[in-house]
């Protein structure tokens, strides 16, 4: 279950070979149109840059945990020199070479009200030195035993030319290691021995010379560039379509939701990255594909290149559909983790607690109208031996787990953590909640935590309906 993938632990060790580059970005309005020519005049008010080409597939592993190697080859210039900076500040392990009279590759945009106006790149195209390349391939040979699977981000730019990526692939098939490649142009025969590459439909169709317009196309060329290429599974992305995988000759389509396409850049190395980061746990391809369909709805809803982590990609999952039920419940560890990620995007957070025991209608309207104060709604939940501390050993009716899991599976719910002390005191220290939310009961009494929260919201209960009274009732008859 992709669930596995947002709740481990695990760390994923991941080599990333390819094209580096800059990704700059100028920011500005337009107001009017130059007098001199029929363009647009651009008040440029701010500019910033990322790692874009494979230093965004780098970002994406980086964020979703990974522990990262990169191999590449630069220019030496001022540009080198600031990319190889923005690398160590990933933390990724870098294993870069300087060529001469190269030129690192940046690409500069100049953006105004979010579009992009033109784009100028200052980069070389052409492959890198045979010395380079050599140099490159006897690093890899010394570092392939720290990883757990190979990316090639292939951008055209030179550093994986014919003979250095076959290389790679045989080398990689020796140590039995997966390497996965975003391809480059229409000879997929470079990457012979992958276990996949993820080709969009367009660059499909070239390889192939398939065009693609049913399924049944869509089956030629899978099995075209699974025979050019001798993979072990042969995929296409099919973008609002998701993505398609050719595995015991039968095609399966995994598709993607989007809630809003805003900008597509990037999302290409996302899928590398979210499915190097699956595959590299030992997950299904099936699953892989999946994670990596939700990654690239997440990221299509930024500008520019971007990343996903693995919270958003639970919230994400969260928001197309009520997601795993189990998933919504998490530890006071994770639960404080969260919450820190979630104040920082401004997201405003609702507390709660309470025993919970029989679900009724009472309990139901409650919490509805405690996640109407917030955009998240948290319950606490007192354990099964705080219960009893509280009401009396023949309390609670249900287990802790169960009750969970109930209220875990309510609309209104975003997430459950139990906690074993007598008061949520030390829980609500830790979660910071902007809005406390206690029964009407509490009227005149000291709320338990109000001091933390920014404020306490008393909410009325359903006359008659309570745990008590259907124990009662039950008892009665």
């Amino acid at each position: 279950m992709i669930d596995n993938i947002l709740k481990n632990k695990n760390k994923a060790n991941i080599l990333v070979i390819g094209d580096l580059m800059i990704d700059h970005y100028l920011w500005g309005t337009c107001d009017r149109i130059s007098p001199e020519a029929p363009v647009a005049v651009v008040d440029i008010k701010s500019e910033t840059t990322v790692l874009g080409g494979a230093g965004n597939v780098i970002n994406n592993l980086v964020t979703l945990g990974a522990n990262v190697g990169v191999l590449g080859v630069v220019g030496d210039d001022s540009v080198a020199a600031e990319l190889k900076f923005m690398l160590d500040k990933t933390g990724c392990k870098s294993f870069i070479i300087e060529q001469k009279n190269r030129k690192t590759s940046k690409k500069s945009r100049i953006m105004a009200s979010k579009s992009q106006v033109v784009r100028y790149d200052h980069e070389s195209k052409n492959d890198i030195s045979f010395s380079c390349e050599k140099e490159l391939f006897l690093k890899f040979q010394e570092i392939i035993n720290a990883y757990d699977i190979i990316l090639l981000s292939d951008y055209g730019k030179g550093v994986l030319t014919t003979t250095f990526t076959k290389d790679i692939i045989s080398y990689s098939r020796k140590y039995n290691k997966k390497v996965l490649v975003d391809p480059k142009g229409d000879d997929y025969s470079k990457y012979k021995g992958s276990y996949l590459l993820t080709p969009n439909k367009k660059e499909a169709q070239i390889a192939s010379k398939v065009i693609i317009e049913d399924t049944q196309s869509l089956e030629l060329a899978l099995t075209t560039l699974k025979d050019i290429a001798e993979l072990e599974y042969s995929m296409i992305t099919l973008s609002e379509d998701g993505i398609a995988v050719l595995k015991d000759n039968e095609v399966i389509t995994k598709p993607t939701v989007a809630r809003e396409v805003y900008d597509v850049t990037g999302a290409g190395d996302t899928v590398l990255a979210s499915l190097g980061f699956a595959l590299a746990l030992d997950i299904k391809i099936e699953t892989a594909i999946e994670f990596a369909n939700l990654a690239a709805g997440v990221v299509v809803g930024k500008l520019g290149c971007s990343t996903v982590s693995l919270e958003e990609i639970e919230e994400y999952k969260s928001s197309i559909s009520k997601s795993t039920i189990e998933l919504h419940i998490k530890s006071v560890e994770d639960i404080e983790a969260l919450c820190k990620r979630l104040l920082l995007r401004n997201k405003k957070i609702v507390f709660t607690n309470g025993c919970f025991d029989i679900m009724h209608r009472g309990h139901a309207s409650y919490l509805n109208t405690a996640k109407s104060f917030g955009d998240v709604l948290i319950v606490g939940l007192n354990s099964d031996a705080s219960v009893q501390r509280l009401k009396g050993p023949s309390r609670p009716i249900n287990n802790e787990e169960d009750r969970a899991y109930m209220l875990s599976a309510l609309e209104s719910v975003d997430y459950v953590v139990i906690f074993d002390e007598d008061t949520p005191y030390d829980l609500i220290k830790k979660i910071q909640p902007n809005t406390l939310v206690k029964g009407a009961d509490y009227e005149g009494k000291e709320v338990v935590g109000s001091s933390i929260a920014k404020e306490t919201k008393l909410v009325k209960f359903v006359d008659g309906k309570s745990t008590s009274k259907i124990i009662e009732k039950i008892k009665e008859n």
